[in-house]
């Protein structure tokens, strides 16, 4: 379910709130072969099924960046703010990958508002995100986001 902010004041009433749930989406082997490929990581642990089963996860592992890299789709349809002409990712403050994520994993995103501030022509929001592992008992990456809107 979206969030609908009409304006930077509706937001920033909301810092503290637990925005929901993204839904959830699976981890391919196609998606982390085409991540190493894009990245020149072609670490075994990622890209070699064969040998990842003798490994110490059982089976190939998505790239940690890669999990965090579907954070804009993941957290897509969290919150929509009126009248933003643009919207550009600043950064993090903090990431950490807590849990290895296998190749099939379902993953979703649950995100709270941390922090609604002023910026030259906009507005900066922090994002305290966690990305599931389906059925898992640990996050597989939990991350304080930065966005940027501009007016």
């Amino acid at each position: 379910m979206t969030t609908h902010v009409k304006d930077i004041d509706e937001l920033a009433a909301l810092v503290g709130t637990h925005l929901g749930y993204s839904d959830y989406r699976t981890v391919t082997q196609e998606q982390v072969n085409l991540f190493a490929d894009a990245t020149g990581d072609h670490q075994w642990i990622h890209v070699d099924p064969e040998r990842a089963a003798g490994g110490p996860f059982g089976h190939t592992i998505a790239h940690g960046y890669l999990t965090l890299s579907l954070l804009p789709v993941l957290l897509g349809g969290l919150i929509k703010v009126d009248g933003v002409s643009m919207g550009i990712n600043y950064g993090t403050n903090k990431v950490r990958f807590t849990s290895p994520v296998p190749v099939g994993s379902e993953l979703r995103a649950g995100a709270t508002l941390a922090s609604v501030e002023p910026v030259a022509g906009g507005i900066q929001v922090a994002l305290d995100v966690t990305v599931e592992i389906k059925d898992a008992p640990k996050p597989a990456c939990v991350a304080q986001i930065l966005t940027r809107y501009y007016f």
